[in-house]
């Protein structure tokens, strides 16, 4: 009999720590112990080898110093640096992952794919393509700013939240959703850098993880417009002598039933704050010819855009969703693709101009 309660007991006890979910093998989060990194920094290497590299320790008082790897797999870049690092490496502050343009050209964007499967590593990390030499900034930088790494993520947060329209900031679970949509056009941001600065250089359009092209400047501007967050701080168009700020859009996309042309309207309410002709802008007339002279701009920039993307073969804009119905299977992108090469586009912008705040003046 008191065998068996001993034993009743036991078995109970085992319970309790299998459903509490205790196990006898514990991680080890000694905080003077390891090292919870920030980003990794992945580039192509020799052998069809991935050369990985991050800055440790991170958010202390001591002097930084770069780790890199050249490994066959991202976990295996893991397991090397805690082999060579005294404190063991973590993922669970990972908030950034920059793959270098070359790379990605060459091999796609396999690595963000493989961060999603580890379960330390949060779907709300920042993927970034980087053109130039990372590695290089960092060590540039590191004796002028320690904390690096930190400002770069603060920074990528600030505009995630703020939606300004200055850059495409995307998380990894924005990426891997439209990658595995029925329309597989994901979009990253590229920045470029160079050993005294890391500057927003565009937008990297993909189709499934193959890098296609890159917009920059105004293109990028429109794609912020038209799609993005629909708003931009500041529009300046050199070739009309002037510059918009806070511009909002609104669009509406309408696609004919043989799926030969799509039109897209764009109503767009801005504040003119620089202009540098001597035109009345106060008097009907001239307002009205300015804001007809930057439809037609637009309208043509906006349709350039959408050229570009034909010859690409992508659709960043969603396009091919407006042809899902209901009761009705949805286009394999396949079959989309072949309707979008050929589309003919119908861009049409509708401008109000404000001249003074609280002041709107249209035709």
């Amino acid at each position: 009999m008191r065998t068996t309660n001993r034993t009743f007991i036991w078995i109970l006890l085992v319970g309790c720590i299998l459903i509490s979910g205790c196990s006898p093998f514990v991680d080890n989060n000694t905080v003077e112990e390891i090292a919870p990194i920030i980003f990794w920094s992945i580039d192509g290497a020799s052998g069809k080898k991935l050369k990985i590299s991050t800055l440790v320790p991170p958010l202390l008082n001591m002097k930084k110093r770069m780790l890199t790897m050249q490994v066959d797999m991202l976990k295996q870049g893991e397991k090397n640096f805690n082999l060579n690092y005294y404190r063991e490496l973590k993922l669970g502050q990972l908030r950034m992952l920059f793959l270098n343009e070359n790379y990605v050209k060459h091999n796609g964007t396999k690595p963000l794919r493989t961060s999603l499967m580890n379960p330390d590593v949060s779907p709300r990390i920042f993927p970034v393509i980087v053109r130039g030499k990372f590695e290089e900034y960092l060590n540039n930088q590191l004796p002028e700013q320690d904390n690096l790494d930190y400002f770069l993520y603060r920074m990528f947060k600030h505009y995630e939240i703020q939606h300004q329209g200055e850059m495409t900031i995307v998380n990894l679970h924005d990426y891997l959703k439209r990658y595995y949509s029925p329309s597989p056009y994901p979009v990253l941001p590229v920045f470029k850098a160079v050993p005294s600065s890391f500057t927003y250089d565009g937008t990297a359009l993909f189709h499934g993880d193959t890098l296609m092209g890159t917009i920059h400047n105004e293109e990028d501007e429109i794609f912020q417009l038209i799609d993005n967050d629909h708003y931009l701080k500041q529009l300046p168009i050199p070739k009309l002598s002037l510059s918009l700020g806070n511009i909002r859009a609104e669009t509406s996309m309408k696609i004919s039933r043989d799926y030969s042309a799509l039109s897209l309207q764009v109503r767009l309410e801005a504040k003119l704050e620089e202009y540098q002709k001597e035109n009345n802008l106060f008097e009907q007339d001239g307002l009205s010819a300015l804001e007809v002279e930057i439809e037609s701009y637009l309208n043509t920039s906006t349709l350039n855009l959408l050229n570009k993307m034909q010859r690409w073969k992508v659709d960043p804009l969603q396009v091919g969703t407006h042809t899902i119905t209901p009761f009705k299977k949805p286009m394999s992108s396949e079959r989309w693709e072949v309707y979008w090469e050929h589309m003919k586009m119908n861009v049409d912008y509708q401008v109000v101009v404000v001249l003074r705040p609280l002041t709107r003046v249209s035709k």
